[in-house]
This record gives C-alpha cells, sequence and structure tokens, in this order.
C-alpha cells in the first residue's frame, strides 16, 4: 500500500499561514504523511508557500481537494464561505468530514448550505499553531460522531492542546485563547519596556520576558497548581514581587485583561450574527 492508502488523507480548503502551520503540525506528528495532503488557494502565492512548508500536493481548485480527500478543512476568510460552501456542496460526500476553522462562522450556518446530513466540526484554533503550541477548542455538528470527535482531537493535538466544548461556548474560547495571544504579546511587550527602563539591553530585556512567560505557563500547566498558589511561592513576606503585584492592582491588571476577554467575546458573537 502506499501512503495515501495507509494514512489520513486530509485536504485543505484554503492555504494561508492557520492551514500551513496545522498542515505541517500533522506531518510532523505522524498523524498523516505529506503524500496524503493536498490543498488549495485562490492565492498563487498562498499554494506555492504551502507547498513548500509542509511538501503537499496543491491544486487549483476545492473540487479536486475534496476529491482526494476524507477530511476537508476549511480554512477560508469567513467572508468567503458561503461561496465556497455553496461550490462544495455538490462534490461533498456522506464519507467526508468537513472540520471549519472560520471565526464566527456557525454549525447552523454551514448546515444551511451542506444540508443536516453532514459530519461536521467547527474548530476555534489559534496562531501559536503555527509554532507547535496551539490552545484550540471544537464542538461537533450535523450527523458527526463521537469518533469524530476524537479523531479531530488527535488532530488539533499534533500543533498543542484541544478540548471540546459545547458551541455556545467558542465565542468565549475566541475572546480568551483566540485573542489572547495577543494581549500575552502585549505583556511580554511591557515587561520588556520595563526592563529596558531599569538599564537592560531591548534584546535581552525581551528574551527574558518571553522566557519568563513560557516558564511560568509551563509550570501552570505540568504542575497542575493553581496560578494564584504558584505565584504565592514567589511571594515573599515584604519582598519584590509583592512590591511589583502591589503596583499591578493598582493598575488594576486583573480587571484590564478580564475586560479584554469579555470585549473579545462580544466581538466575535457580533461577527457571527453579522
Amino acid at each position: 500500500m502506499n501512503s495515501k492508502e495507509t494514512h489520513p488523507r486530509v485536504g485543505f480548503v484554503g492555504a494561508g499561514k492557520m492551514a500551513t502551520a496545522l498542515a505541517r503540525g500533522l506531518v510532523d506528528s505522524g498523524f498523516t504523511v505529506a503524500d496524503a495532503l493536498v490543498g488549495s488557494d485562490v492565492l498563487v502565492t498562498a499554494r506555492q508557500q504551502f507547498a513548500k512548508e509542509t511538501g503537499a500536493d496543491v491544486v487549483e481548485t476545492n473540487a479536486e481537494v475534496v476529491a482526494r480527500a476524507d477530511i476537508v478543512l476549511l480554512a477560508v476568510k469567513p467572508q468567503q464561505m458561503r461561496s465556497v460552501l455553496s461550490d462544495l456542496s455538490r462534490h461533498l460526500h456522506a464519507s467526508h468530514l468537513i472540520v471549519s476553522i472560520a471565526a464566527g462562522i456557525s454549525l447552523e450556518s454551514i448546515t444551511n448550505v451542506l444540508g443536516l446530513q453532514r459530519r461536521l466540526v467547527r474548530v476555534m484554533p489559534n496562531t501559536p499553531c503555527l509554532v507547535g503550541a496551539s490552545a484550540s477548542a471544537f464542538c461537533l455538528g450535523g450527523t458527526a460522531t463521537a469518533e469524530d470527535g476524537k479523531l479531530v482531537e488527535r488532530l488539533l493535538s499534533s500543533v498543542g492542546i484541544a478540548v471540546q466544548l459545547p458551541e455556545h461556548l467558542l465565542d468565549a474560547v475566541t475572546g480568551l485563547s483566540g485573542s489572547g495571544p495577543a494581549f500575552v504579546y502585549t505583556i511580554i511587550e511591557a515587561l520588556s519596556d520595563g526592563g529596558v527602563r531599569m538599564g537592560l539591553p531591548r534584546d535581552v530585556a525581551t528574551r527574558l520576558a518571553a522566557q519568563t512567560v513560557m516558564g511560568s505557563a509551563k509550570m501552570v500547566l505540568e504542575t497542575g497548581q493553581h496560578p494564584g498558589a504558584l505565584k504565592d511561592a514567589v511571594t515573599s513576606p515584604g519582598g519584590t514581587t509583592i512590591a511589583g503585584l502591589h503596583a499591578l492592582e493598582i493598575g488594576g491588571l486583573r480587571g484590564t485583561l478580564m475586560n479584554a476577554v469579555q470585549a473579545a467575546t462580544h466581538r466575535s458573537k457580533e461577527l457571527g450574527q453579522s
């Protein structure tokens, strides 16, 4: 048997950065092989980059992707989704598992075009999938089965972590982990600015800030301890850390971050309704 017969065949409708990162992760993790991947995109440059970074085939039409895939991953812009779905509908079969990573596009919107008898999964990934550290959530729709859910969880876990949630919570996921990287980048930049303010060279300050955020996140994930307990372990009575924490409380850091997640969640809901 060749590789296409022994590994899941995954087709990407849309071959931008997120699709490329996912495809690369699928190969690197052993989920599938490059020969079993295929991608399409309206932009020639996107197709070329997808092929270069993944080793996969690229084609010019979405119909060719569907014909060569068991899992069809929809990675187009939300405003393009309806026309893409209309084009795909006549080429899809009951055997296809359809996975959408388009932000704000509900399962209902997809079934309105494709029909109720499709195996659908909606996914909210985030950009750290580009470095194999994504935080993704997904929900099942249409006639998707529990086995389909396990398959998608394994697919997403190739580039980070994945959790299954009811669809109504995906807007909150968008507000937290979807938009969250931008919030964290701002925090890293601010920590770096603080280091520079205190005399550190910019490159050193940025490296230390980024590593501190990464190491702290790893501590949370690997120890399973509450972030507050880990914070307390660093905080000595009358020491430097409590002085800094006091400044953060005065500045309203906690409330500001909570408001940021809330604002991003509300905006996600607005975009989905429009």
